[in-house]
């Protein structure tokens, strides 16, 4: 191949453990590889980000990516780092959640594409449907042992003395079934390797195990192949959980957080993360990086590493023109006057102003006109008194849409930003909102 892939990946700090061979095999021959998502959601959130550009990484270094949506193994729970068991998901709430999940991949990858290596988009509930419980146990569950199983990781923390939560059998099973899924897919599409987070080691191996003791031969009479490599599990430099923000999960539908959070949550990040996820979340080129990550330490002030993260993120997941709106609304805390509030829509405006106090008014007083004293006292209780609003606007303190102004200003409609609100401001960082109904 042109590319060496797992070369790419070391650099860019993505490969925890790979299995003898893996390298070889990549380097020899178009491979087909894939990755499982788990649907616990409707849809992804950042932590997913990282087993979706492993699968572009691999398509663009000439092999064929499979992504699995795992309809079957989602109605029992991976156990992999977790301290108790899941909660089942109903059938109805599966399928909506496979759904959602299927609509967000196939945004990073072209599953329609005619290429030789185009990417597969695959259910494991499609074949494991109807296989019937003994069939499962004499087929597949005759191959591994007990004690096999018992050795993985996720199960001996859970039997652990400090645990002392135990697991079902329905958990202790998905290993297997999982496994089975590299098998399936290894006789389907001759796939060789299977790719997920290090957490998913144990189940990864417990894969190649099964594909190795179903399918005993090969043509040429050698055992049949199977691959495993891992990449690290995404931290942040201060031990707190990364894909986190004030509000919750960072997810990578627009619905779920919008492109000015997304874009928000990769400029925040410190010098220390970003340096590390520049080179995990973006396809930049290593001298690129490297050229940024000097410049950066010359002038951290600048947050150079910051903004071409935040930049290259949000255009992968969202689009160029929502990042351009993203940098824009941005801009506007710091800049900008009325003109550039009105042209963001209501939801970044609101987004941008988040958690600001509001008062709603009469939007028949904003028609006929509503004096400025009135609109930062009496009307909204912004400030405590007309006093206080006559002081504060001869200090020239007081904006209306990041516009200054006098005693002597009315609002009217044509403050109104999306036909609703109004924002008053006094000083620089005290901000409220009025919002007219």
């Amino acid at each position: 191949m042109t590319v060496n892939l797992v070369e790419e990946l070391k650099w860019r700090g993505m490969v925890h453990d790979i299995m003898p061979g893996t390298e070889e095999q990549l380097n020899k021959e178009m491979t087909t590889a894939y990755i499982g998502f788990d649907p616990t959601s409707d849809s992804l959130h950042i932590g997913s980000l990282v087993p979706i550009i492993l699968l572009v990484h691999l398509q663009k270094a000439g092999h064929r990516p499979i992504a699995l949506v795992g309809g079957a193994t989602g109605m029992i729970g991976d156990p992999s780092g977790k301290s108790d068991e899941r909660n089942l998901l109903d059938e109805e709430t599966l399928a909506k959640n496979v759904a959602g999940i299927r609509s967000v991949l196939s945004r990073f990858l072209d599953f329609d594409s005619k290429e030789e290596n185009a990417p597969i988009l695959v259910n494991n509930y499609d074949w494991m449907k109807d296989f019937s419980f003994i069939d499962f146990a004499r087929d597949v569950g005759k191959r591994i042992t007990v004690n096999y199983m018992m050795a993985k990781d996720s199960v001996k923390k859970r039997f652990s003395a400090d645990s002392g939560v135990g697991m079902s059998f329905t958990e202790f099973t998905y290993q297997l079934i999982q496994g089975y899924d590299f098998y399936h897919l290894n006789m389907q599409y001759g796939c060789l390797l299977q790719m997920g987070g290090s957490d998913q080691w144990g189940n990864i191996t417990t894969g190649t195990e099964l594909v190795r003791r179903m399918n005993v031969t090969q043509s040429d009479g050698e055992p049949a192949k199977a691959y495993a490599m891992t990449c690290p599990l995404i931290t942040k430099a201060d031990g707190s959980k990364f894909g986190k923000s004030e509000g919750g999960n960072v997810w990578l539908d627009a619905d779920k957080t919008s492109p000015y959070k997304f874009y928000q949550f990769w400029l925040n990040t410190t010098d220390q993360d970003a340096e590390k996820y520049i080179k995990i979340f973006t396809f930049l080129g290593k001298n690129e990086i490297d050229q940024l990550i000097a410049q950066h330490k010359e002038a951290p002030h600048m947050r150079l590493l910051q903004k071409k993260l935040a930049e290259q993120v949000t255009v992968f997941v969202h689009s160029q023109q929502e990042y351009e709106n993203a940098v824009k609304a941005s801009n506007i805390l710091f800049s900008g006057g009325a003109e550039d509030l009105k042209q963001l829509n209501e939801a970044t405006f609101l987004d941008v102003f988040e958690g600001v106090s509001q008062a709603e008014i009469k939007r028949s007083d904003i028609v006929d006109g509503l004096d400025i004293i009135a609109a930062l006292s009496s009307a909204s209780n912004f400030l405590k008194s007309n006093g206080e609003a006559r002081r504060a606007l001869k200090e020239n303190s007081i904006a209306v849409n990041k516009d200054k102004v006098t005693e002597s200003y009315v609002v009217t409609q044509k403050d109104l930003i999306n036909d609703k609100f109004v924002l008053l401001q006094r000083g620089k960082k005290n901000y409220f909102m009025i919002k007219a109904i």
